[in-house]
């Protein structure tokens, strides 16, 4: 069991981690690596949402546990809009692509639209975390 000092300096870290993520995106994307800005991307939104779930209290073990536990305790509850979720999903498709599939290279048309989305999520999801 985390102690709430723990649990707040795991949150925060998590949020710099995501922002961080979300510069690296960035900054490959500028370079045209199109599916490292895509891996990019989704660990900048997983990061944030692993923080928002550990702030109310909730932890996952897998990636796909993260996805559904938003879902299911954030978003079912009304707290976050259902696009985000959709979001979060399809990025985390596009990782397993881009770092599974041995045909598979994203290109700028299927990426280059995160970018404004993903920065949306950041900010409204971190707006709902509590320990800052």
């Amino acid at each position: 069991m985390l102690t709430t000092e723990e649990r707040r300096a795991i949150v925060k870290f998590r949020v710099e981690k995501a922002y961080k993520s979300f510069g690296e995106a960035k900054a490959v994307a500028a370079l045209g690596f199109w599916s490292l800005a895509g891996n990019r991307l989704y660990y900048a939104v997983y990061y944030m949402a692993s923080a928002l779930l550990l702030d109310k209290g909730i932890s996952a073990k897998t990636h796909v546990g993260t996805i559904h536990l938003l879902g299911q305790k954030i978003i079912g509850s009304g707290m976050l809009d259902k696009s985000f979720g959709r979001l979060f999903s399809r990025l985390y498709e596009l990782r397993q692509s881009g770092d599974y599939d041995d045909m598979f290279d994203a290109s700028q048309e299927e990426v280059e639209p995160y970018i404004s989305k993903v920065s949306a999520f950041l900010k409204e999801v971190e707006s709902l975390i509590t320990f800052k």
